[in-house]
């Protein structure tokens, strides 16, 4: 048996599906994560949770909410889940995985050796170490700079 290459245009479908409302889905979460971060650094006990919700979405919402929406009395994740002013942390994962993903993209072109060098250095500098520092310090020692958001961009596809 023969494996033959998919069709450029298959693959290309599929990679529209892939992203299809991406843009859609990262400003739900940015709601969620801002709904999250605002509502557990409130002190004030009159605080009204569907009030600061609706405000957050007149920045956020793409699509209208029905009036009748209870979003916040659903949201197990950060009120039963213990994400408590944590949220973010899924797309703040999706930067960070995207961000180290794009560093074998990048020297993929120069062959198996360097594939071989920046995985070997993501093996030492990410999964070896663990815990034993901050998580930031490991991606900054692996990548040589910050996070940037670029490679998640160009990911899902909301780049041009």
């Amino acid at each position: 048996d023969s494996l033959e290459a998919m069709p450029h245009g298959l693959f290309q479908k599929m990679l529209a599906a892939k992203n299809y409302q991406s843009g859609l889905a990262t400003m739900r979460q940015v709601e969620f994560a801002l709904f999250d971060m605002l509502l557990h650094s409130q002190t004030d006990n009159a605080l009204e949770p569907l009030a600061l919700l609706a405000d957050i979405r007149k920045d956020t919402a793409v699509l209208p909410v029905p009036a009748y929406s209870r979003t916040p009395h659903s949201f197990s994740h950060i009120f039963a889940g213990g994400y408590a002013a944590g949220y973010y942390s899924y797309k703040w994962a999706e930067v960070l995985s995207a961000d180290c993903y794009a560093a074998f993209e990048e020297v993929a072109p120069q062959g198996e050796e360097a594939l071989k060098a920046i995985g070997k250095r993501y093996l030492e500098e990410i999964l070896q170490r663990g815990g034993s520092r901050p998580a930031i310090d490991s991606f900054a020692a692996f990548r040589g700079r910050a996070p940037q958001i670029d490679a998640l961009m160009r990911h899902s596809a909301m780049n041009s």
